[in-house]
């Protein structure tokens, strides 16, 4: 089954001074510009191909590899705009992609950097982006659980903190005080579910919540201090920044952990660090 504007192999029919001609099925044949054939081919082999309309609405194959895919989340830098719409860098060299007026939040402008979401128009045919995301997400039913690992896209900066793309499915809100580290529009996080509101409403965030939290956190802490030979240089004293390279955790986190780990008896806590004084194992 061919896929438009998705990664496709397709096989290799005949080959040309130009290029070669790869199968596409029900679309008939494709050329491969030789210029983008990444290694030797011959007749017979599969090739892993992007395929899109170009501007003649013909269908074309690259072996370049799009920001975004149909279905997908991408941070594109706006190249252009005129009477339809803005076109934004696609990370393909002979084709930018279309973001109509109709699906721009707001006016988009040149070297603008957005976040886009890929998709085929259903009455064009024509693959564009929008950064209207409402109508592709909350789809299905949030079934989550507290402390439940996802994916999570950061979509755009609030008053509260950031509204987060969960699992490519869900709207999801990621609070300031929950935020540590650099976060910004366009990066991709593991996180993890903090609740579900009564108004169906999900908040998030990037570590582990309570007890599951500080467990997970004590371990790793534990290893490092095998891995250095007992003794790890971060304490009251630390930089968050220190702490959060180290455990990607906040500091307040790192010192409730290192606290209980020390009324457990496993860490000593010294001026300048932790030290290993009973090992759990």
């Amino acid at each position: 089954m061919i896929n438009i504007g998705q990664i496709n192999q397709l096989e290799i029919l005949r080959e040309t001074d130009f290029g070669v001609f790869l199968d596409a099925k029900d679309y008939g044949t494709v050329m491969l510009p030789k210029k983008l054939i990444r290694q030797p081919v011959e007749v017979g082999a599969f090739v892993d191909v992007f395929l899109y309309f170009d501007a003649d609405s013909q269908l074309a194959a690259t072996t370049e590899t799009p920001i975004a895919c149909v279905g997908e989340w991408g941070m594109m830098k706006v190249v252009g705009v005129n009477s339809i719409g803005a076109f934004v860098n696609w990370g393909i060299e002979s084709k930018d992609l279309l973001i109509p007026f109709s699906e721009q939040r707001g006016r988009l402008t040149a070297e603008q950097s957005v976040l886009v979401y890929v998709y085929t128009d259903k009455a064009s045919g024509r693959i564009v982006g929008t950064t209207k995301f409402n109508k592709w997400l909350d789809k299905t039913p949030a079934d989550y659980t507290p402390n439940e690992k996802v994916d999570l896209l950061v979509a755009e900066r609030s008053a509260l903190g950031y509204k987060v793309i969960i699992n490519g499915q869900h709207w999801g809100m990621l609070f300031q005080s929950d935020v540590f580290g650099k976060v910004f529009v366009g990066k991709r996080l593991k996180g993890f579910v903090k609740q579900i509101r009564d108004d169906g409403k999900i908040d998030v965030s990037l570590q582990k919540l309570g007890v599951a939290k500080l467990d997970e956190l004590s371990g790793k802490i534990v290893a490092q201090l095998r891995q250095k030979g007992g003794f790890l240089p971060l304490g009251d004293k630390s930089s968050p920044e220190a702490i959060f390279e180290a455990f990607r955790t906040s500091k307040g986190t790192y010192k409730k952990t290192i606290g209980q780990l020390y009324k457990q008896g496993i860490v000593d806590i010294e001026a300048n660090g932790i030290r290993l004084i009973q090992d759990p194992q």
